[in-house]
């Protein structure tokens, strides 16, 4: 051991080394088997050059784009109104990095069979590192769809998915490439968009005023955002651009911008519109139809931002351990911790199975019912339990690291800060509940979908055969449980469907899953499983050495 130079009080020792650069394509066998399974092998070049990419250079730019958080400037120096959002360079790169590989439009600029598996695990990676420009990333690939239906906005909708990013505050014709976000939720109505009270005027062409607000309007830096407003026909579709068609800012009203728990590195807004020009996106009285498969995408992104917050903890948690030693051995060789981390293991196995397992339902669901069936339901159940389980998830892998990883540089606040945002956005837990409802009492095929999806694992473990049976008993007899219980029947179909995903994925904690989510050998809290399980191959598979 060197000696200690002079004046120098104590060794650095029995410190992890840092945590990046890492592969995180690599480095994660269960994403790698999932997307191979659900068809997206085709595009692994691209996911393993994005996966050292984000655990690297987007990893280390991520921290200054959180911690320097945007400005909202709505005068120039002269007084001119200008409603510019400042960011730190750093986020402009990240924005420009992910674009360019596709987290925001490959499923439409490449889209063979598979490009949305692929585009979901680029959503993966990229959200582990920077969650926060997951936000317009997510808006701008889930808007695409919905521009199908104006034929007059092909030219947004081309560049919308193109693999070009341009942060100037200019107008969109001058852009190679666009953003898009979202305004839908006014302070009146929330969850209830049919309360908006946003007023539409028509003025010829499918071109109208907007005079109104919006309480939570997402990523106002967007070149564009799709909104919600009462037309004469009732709610209604539309796309406002930030700058009018004819010149200048459109009229649309920056008042400020949301102070909020995390999310720190994207700005969240509150708007009015003093009669901003607006496109008509689909037929009046429509809006909610139109405007709900944008929502489907971004509900799936929900549900793969909370699975790779899960990873990002998981793997940190692991790091840490086993380069950290207390009382004479690491942290990861002490039966308790290696409890806790298996346990985390399981759990995030579970969820990154069953967001990318969504993924493949709606890649394949244009040509396939079924899967169009399974998509519909299968959205609602992940995003409440995948999005519901990551905060207590987070803050289990801070204790792994103790004092350490409540502290900035570990990443681990950011997570945890992070880690309810999706549980709210885009619909929260009931309304996920109630859509379940809504589809199992409505449409038989989504209950048949999910059933048979159950099905395919049926013989595996004896824990899930009960749970299918009962499951299954329910459906065929029109049972569904009332409105106050379906918190717990979206719960037990979450933990049959993530069970069933881990036997047929031939996963090494698929018997621990069964047992303890299951058949009940877990207590409440994380690091409760059964004292049997054959810990050390759950805990290899995690994360390599």
């Amino acid at each position: 051991m060197d000696p200690l130079p002079p004046f120098a009080t104590h060794r650095v020792e029995n410190q992890p080394p840092p945590f990046a650069p890492r592969d995180l394509w690599s480095d994660d066998a269960v994403l790698r088997d999932a997307v191979d399974r659900q068809g997206g092998a085709g595009f692994a070049a691209q996911l393993a050059g994005y996966g050292v990419l984000a655990g690297g250079e987007i990893y280390a730019l991520s921290f200054d784009a959180h911690r320097d958080k945007p400005r909202l400037r709505n005068y120039d120096a002269y007084g001119h109104r200008i409603d510019l959002v400042e960011f730190h360079p750093n986020y402009h790169a990240i924005m420009r990095a992910a674009i360019e590989h596709g987290v925001a439009g490959l499923s439409w600029h490449d889209p063979r069979p598979g490009s949305h598996v692929a585009r979901a695990a680029l959503s993966y990676l990229h959200h582990q590192v920077e969650p926060g420009t997951s936000c317009p990333l997510t808006m701008t690939h889930a808007s695409v769809p919905v521009l199908r239906h104006a034929p007059a906005l092909g030219e947004w909708m081309r560049k919308a998915a193109a693999p070009h990013y341009d942060g100037r505050d200019v107008a969109g014709a001058d852009k190679a490439g666009l953003t898009l976000g979202m305004g839908m939720t006014e302070k009146q109505g929330g969850s209830d968009v049919r309360a908006n009270q946003t007023v539409a005027t028509a003025i010829g062409n499918d071109e109208y005023e907007l005079v109104g607000h919006k309480w939570f309007f997402s990523a106002p830096m967007s070149d564009g955002f799709l909104v919600l407003g009462q037309a004469a026909g009732g709610l209604t579709c539309f796309l406002m651009p930030r700058w009018h068609p004819h010149g200048g800012k459109n009229a649309l009203r920056l008042m400020r911008l949301k102070d909020k728990l995390g999310d720190w590195s994207n700005a969240s807004s509150e708007v009015e519109f003093q009669g901003a020009w607006a496109q008509r996106i689909g037929e009046e009285g429509r809006g909610v139809a139109t405007i709900i498969e944008m929502v489907m995408l971004t509900r799936l992104d929900c549900m793969l931002g909370s699975a790779a917050e899960m990873r990002m903890a998981l793997a940190q948690a692991l790091h840490h351990a086993r380069h950290r030693r207390s009382f004479g051995k690491p942290l990861i060789d002490h039966a308790l911790m290696r409890n806790v981390l298996a346990d985390l293991a399981i759990e995030s196995e579970a969820a990154t199975e069953l967001a990318i397992r969504v993924a493949g339902a709606i890649d394949r669901a244009p040509v396939d019912p079924r899967e169009a069936a399974f998509a519909r339901i299968a959205t609602a159940i992940g995003k409440f339990w995948i999005c519901k389980r990551a905060a207590a998830f987070v803050n289990e892998a801070q204790e792994c690291l103790g004092g350490a990883g409540y502290v900035e540089e570990s990443i681990l606040p950011r997570l945890y800060r992070q880690a309810p945002l999706n549980s709210i956005w885009e619909g929260s837990g009931n309304i996920q509940c109630l859509d379940v409802l809504r589809a199992l009492s409505r449409e038989p095929e989504a209950g048949q979908a999910l059933l048979a999806e159950l099905e395919r694992a049926r013989g595996r473990h004896p824990a899930l055969d009960a749970r299918i049976d009962e499951i299954a008993a329910a459906l065929r007899a029109g049972a569904l449980p009332q409105e106050s219980q379906m918190r717990l029947w979206v719960e037990r179909l979450a933990l049959a469907l993530q069970a069933a995903l881990l036997l047929l994925a031939g996963r090494p904690g698929a018997d621990g899953f069964c047992r303890s989510r299951l058949d009940g050998a877990h207590g409440l809290g994380f690091g409760t499983l059964p004292g049997d399980l054959d810990l050390e191959e759950i805990l290899q598979g995690a994360l390599p050495t």
